[in-house]
């Protein structure tokens, strides 16, 4: 009976001892696994960091030039980070092109990528940062050119060179909407930039504004009336309607500057350039007036001057004068001057003729009378006393040769400050016509801003 007790309690320990090791195994498992997924994560986290402290920091602003072969251009790359990624941004004045949106943005360790989209063509960057971070080596590739060139970092994106401010005002009883660029070393001189042609908001006129706002100007433009975030029609409103918008904005921009009108400028080009007298004459405190390739004709004018030029190689010298009558005839419909009957008619005595398909006939039943065709500013470069420089490029297709000569003749001797200048091989838009080596970009004539500083500068205070 005892051996047996001795067995029992024998195997109860034995069982007890078993069961007893075997959840320490199981706790000695679970705390090697433990202190396993410990190292590992620590491991991983400190990995991170010292990836992270590896990656260079893309955030600022890289400023350069662009140059391939006769080509050049400054092009600025705002490089800034959400909590997802970079996101970079492309400016170039030359371009009209200010903060423009890039895609495709990727990076590594040091090298950060896009890509640049026009209705045309798909620009590559390739962007590599420089040990010290203060330059991107990039470059560029379009078809099968590949260029290279350099940016330097100049600031931090808090600490730029121009401040700028939206702000609306309200003009016959529209309300209009705008920005006010502001020089971190400002003159004490303003430039307004009149609006012009078409359905342009303000970002036509924004490269240039800031151009002028790193010289020390404050500029201000808006979007015209029925454009961006502005109310109203323009196609329904006439010159003289437009124009006094231009004029609510400068008044509405000297009282909020606290700055006399005598300390404001104002800048026009192609219609625009065609209200910057009427502007004068309706404010006679001005300091000046620059009107960029103004007519001096008609609006209407000018438009048949373009389609001129651009037809004459189209049509048959002997059927030319034929066919620029009916054109005529058409541009009058449009401007309020004929009727449709008048149209009509003529149409059924040429449909025949050989150059008659040629020519552009518009929808007549949808044509929405324009009597801005029938506006000239010549009455109101009589009337002017503020100083007048007048640009014109000799490969504009659009105004007249004769313009700027003259506008010049109509002011007069009494205009000691005015000057005209024709820039030899530019066009409408202020473009050098040349044969260029980069042809997928637009290259400013290089006498352009030069030519507007220098007499600006050599006005009287």
């Amino acid at each position: 009976m005892q051996i047996l007790f001795f067995f029992n309690f024998l195997f109860l320990l034995l069982h007890e001892t078993y069961k007893f090791l075997e959840r320490m195994i199981l706790i000695l498992k679970q705390f090697f696994n433990i202190k396993a997924l410990l190292l590992i994560s620590l491991a991983l986290v400190f990995g991170c960091q010292n990836k992270h402290s590896n990656k260079k920091n893309f955030i600022g602003v890289y400023k350069g030039e662009f140059i391939h072969g006769n080509f050049s251009t400054p092009i600025q790359i705002e490089i800034e980070n959400d909590s997802l990624n970079y996101k970079v941004y492309f400016t170039s004045p030359d371009q009209n092109a200010y903060r423009i949106p890039t895609s495709n943005v990727r990076h590594t360790a040091d090298s950060i990528c896009f890509e640049l989209n026009s209705d045309y063509f798909s620009f590559k960057f390739k962007n590599k940062l420089s040990e010290d971070a203060a330059n991107l080596n990039a470059s560029i590739s379009v078809d099968s050119v590949i260029q290279n060139f350099n940016l330097k970092r100049i600031i931090d994106l808090k600490n730029s060179d121009i401040h700028q401010e939206d702000i609306s005002f309200m003009s016959n009883g529209l309300n209009l909407k705008g920005t006010i660029y502001y020089p971190s070393k400002p003159h004490n001189k303003v430039l307004y930039f009149v609006t012009s042609s078409g359905n342009s908001d303000r970002s036509a006129s924004r490269a240039e504004a800031m151009t002028f706002t790193s010289q020390g100007y404050i500029t201000f433009h808006f979007d015209k009336r029925g454009t961006g975030a502005s109310e109203g029609n323009w196609r329904s409103s006439s010159i003289e309607e437009l124009s006094m918008d231009d004029i609510n904005a400068i008044k509405f921009l000297s009282e909020k500057l606290n700055m006399p009108f005598s300390n404001i400028g104002i800048k026009g080009s192609s219609q625009g350039g065609t209200k910057v007298p009427y502007i004068l004459t309706k404010i006679k405190n001005l300091a000046f007036g620059i009107v960029v390739s103004c007519p001096s004709t008609s609006l209407l004018e000018s438009d048949l001057n373009y389609w001129k030029n651009s037809n004459q190689s189209i049509i048959e010298d002997q059927y030319f004068d034929e066919a620029f009558a009916l054109e005529r005839l058409i541009y009058e419909y449009i401007g309020g001057l004929t009727t449709l009957a008048t149209i009509e008619q003529a149409i059924t005595q040429n449909k025949n003729k050989p150059w008659f398909s040629k020519i552009w006939i518009p929808n007549l039943n949808e044509v929405e009378i324009d009597s801005k065709l029938q506006f000239t500013p010549m009455p109101y470069f009589k009337k002017i006393n503020q100083p007048l420089l007048i640009i014109q490029g000799s490969k504009d297709k659009i105004i007249p040769k004769e313009s700027s000569v003259s506008i010049i003749k109509v002011l007069g001797d009494k205009q000691h400050n005015s000057m005209a200048v024709l820039l030899t091989d530019a066009n409408h838009s202020m473009q050098l016509v040349d044969i260029s080596d980069f042809p997928y970009w637009s290259m400013p004539h290089p006498e352009y801003l030069t030519t507007i500083y220098k007499w600006l500068d050599n006005l009287p205070n």
